[in-house]
């Protein structure tokens, strides 16, 4: 029998190693590096309860009528309610000009009722300007032969939203805009409310808004939606209609204490709310995904580390394609405040010399956490891994 030499590429064995390194717990000198274990059903109910999220915003998403507007004829067309004002063209004949066009303007009651001209006591509550143009010409058959009727709504004042939190206010002169209460003049979705009120704040060195977790009160419910994607022209999936009496708040940027952090190999390092990202799965979701030089096998957690005390920090490993791959979500690690997730271009050999690599970046992260984005997201040369 020959036997065949096989060279097979360093990257493998190295890949072939991290695998198995990290299915164990390693401790280094000085250094607490654990494997993460959580219990099946805490995984599980987690799971469920993001399902369950994830279910009722693409329903409110995709929703083609309420009481604010109603796509049945095609194009979406707004409901009347109390309190629309209401102009009505009609023409009636002039010996002179043949047919003469007269406006009316009805203003809707709380009862959800108008007057006309040719009839008296008419329910529009809810009716388009389309509805409203069919009953007042059929009303007005008893008078006229040839009725000929135009209905446009003049005012919206029946429905209207609140918005409040991280919104620009602009200059006077360029009309309102800021927190406060805006009228819906059809199908809208959050996205358009938080430009329509100005915008949301950006560009600041604290204060900024953060899209990523908008919060949405209706009827006693409360959603959060990444409203980020849809500003940048990506997945709008969160970018729900809006409903008459809805709440939304525009959050501010955590403090350092309600954050963490992604950097490395990832598509789009920065700092993520914790409240959107509290585990390692959706923190690399957020992120965009790892790059195609990632080592998903050997991703690194960084967690209690003090840049005053200069404590050792616990060191956290998980192994991303055991999570994908097998479905095994004991290794999708629970965030804590101020985590430090890291996503290698290489196995890391020596965990004491990827602390010493990385800490004048943990400083600044503690100390100057403004200079972070500026100093280590452009100039990744200063990190081995």
């Amino acid at each position: 029998m020959t036997f065949r030499t096989v060279r097979v590429p360093a990257f493998v064995i190295l890949v072939i190693c991290s695998l198995v390194l990290n299915s164990c717990t390693v401790e280094y000198p000085g250094i607490s590096v654990k494997t993460y274990k959580e219990p099946a059903t805490v995984l599980e109910t987690r799971e469920k309860d993001q399902q369950e999220m994830s279910g009722a915003i693409r329903r409110l998403s995709e929703v083609r009528e309420n009481s604010v507007f109603t796509e049945k004829y095609g194009a979406p067309e707004y409901r009347v309610g109390s309190g629309d004002v209401i102009a009505i063209n009609y023409w009636v004949p002039s010996p002179d000009e043949g047919f003469k066009q007269q406006t009316y303007t009805a203003t809707v009651r709380p009862d959800g009722r108008i007057s006309f001209i040719y009839a008296d006591d008419i329910d529009v509550d809810g009716m388009t300007a389309r509805e409203i143009d069919e009953t007042l010409t059929r009303l007005s058959l008893k008078y006229l032969r040839d009725p000929r009727i135009e209905v446009m709504v003049k005012e919206f004042k029946s429905k209207s939203i609140l918005i409040f939190g991280r919104i620009n206010i602009m200059d006077q002169q360029a009309g309102v805009s800021g927190p406060g209460r805006y009228p819906l003049v059809g199908k809208t979705r959050v996205l358009d409310v938080i430009i329509t009120a100005g915008g949301p704040v950006a560009g600041q060195e604290t204060g900024n808004a953060n899209l990523r977790q908008v919060e949405l009160l209706r009827q006693g419910k409360r959603y959060y939606l990444n409203i980020y994607n849809a500003f940048i022209g990506g997945d709008a999936i969160d970018n729900v209609v809006v409903e008459h009496g809805d709440v939304i708040n525009v959050p501010e940027m955590p403090t350092y204490a309600e954050r963490i952090y992604v950097f490395g190999q990832v598509r789009s390092q920065g700092i993520l709310r914790l409240r959107d990202s509290s585990d390692l799965l959706s923190a690399i979701a957020i992120s965009g995904g790892t790059t195609a030089v990632a080592v998903k096998t050997d991703i690194k957690i960084i967690r209690d580390y003090d840049a005053q005390k200069r404590g050792k920090p616990i060191i956290l490993s998980a192994n991303l394609d055991q999570i994908l791959m097998q479905g095994d979500l004991s290794q999708n690690i629970p965030l804590r405040d101020g985590d430090v997730i890291y996503v290698p271009r290489s196995v890391i050999g020596d965990i004491n010399e990827f602390i010493e690599n990385i800490t004048p970046m943990l400083d600044l992260i503690q100390n100057r956490p403004a200079d972070f984005r500026s100093n280590y997201f452009k100039d990744q040369t200063k990190l081995r891994w």
